[in-house]
């Protein structure tokens, strides 16, 4: 049983068709790329499953839940997390403080709580508290807690989203281009963290990225897609070497070895 199934979905803005008959099978625990130039779709896609967009055609279905129509609360709820191309962290709060803002979906405790400070509250925010240093310290974050988010470094920033995001508890994550804006020493490390969080998570990935060397360093299945329409999948190997792949996106035949 998959635990993301995409069926033939198609999005359409106006006239534009973004997405068209796209469809993916993620079986728990995968971890698969979806590349292609900008304007082919990934990040449409992305937000097709995270409830952003509902698709014009199709359905997708996350652990056997049609959630087609769902709003991203809801589908967030059910264990869908994602992070975004460009960095959303709050910069002047501190690390640990972004990190708390992805426990709002979980979070019980009534306004009155908050105000007076009612038991469950107390207990609840102590949980909080302890469950996001756990995380910060799995991530190597944990000395940091205390700066402000702005303050990172670019690599750091990056983790600490992906942080939140874990404090979610998500069983889907969805990686949109971490690796962008990283110097080469921060690509290794980045490749290293995913495959780490992964496995420490039990996470299923779903991972947008246009740095080939961590799409075909640490992906056991890659899509590509162009003008909306998926042109090729396999594993890496294969799309390195399929015609159409190198001649529009790779250039030429090369190794990532």
């Amino acid at each position: 049983m998959s635990l993301l199934k995409i069926d033939h979905i198609t999005k359409q803005f106006g006239g534009l068709t973004a997405v068209s008959d796209f469809y993916l099978e993620l079986e728990k625990g995968e971890l698969v790329g979806l590349i292609g130039p900008n304007g082919a779709g990934k990040t449409t896609i992305f937000n097709m499953i995270n409830g952003t967009y509902p698709p014009t055609k199709g359905k997708i279905y996350f652990d056997n839940k049609d959630i087609t129509q769902n709003k991203p609360d809801k589908i967030a709820a059910l264990g869908v997390s994602r992070t975004f191309q460009n960095i959303r962290l709050y910069p002047e709060s501190s690390v640990v403080d972004n990190v708390k803002v992805g426990y709002h979906l979980r979070v019980k405790s009534s306004f009155w709580g908050a105000v007076f400070h009612f038991p469950n509250y107390v207990k609840e925010e102590n949980y909080i508290s302890q469950d996001a240093d756990s995380l910060l310290s799995a991530i190597g974050l944990l000395k940091k807690k205390g700066e402000l988010a702005g303050g990172l470094p670019y690599g750091d920033q990056r983790r600490l989203e992906i942080c939140r995001a874990l404090a979610t508890r998500p069983k889907l994550l969805l990686l949109d281009e971490p690796a962008a804006g990283m110097n080469p020493r921060e690509t290794v490390e980045l490749m290293s963290f995913i495959q780490k969080i992964r496995r420490q998570f039990d996470l299923t990935i779903l991972l947008i990225e246009h740095d080939m060397k961590v799409i075909m360093g640490i992906c056991e299945r890659i899509l590509v897609l162009d003008y909306g329409k998926t042109i090729a999948e396999g594993t890496p190997g294969k799309i390195q070497h399929n015609p159409k792949v190198i001649e529009a996106y790779l250039g030429t035949e090369v190794s990532y070895a």
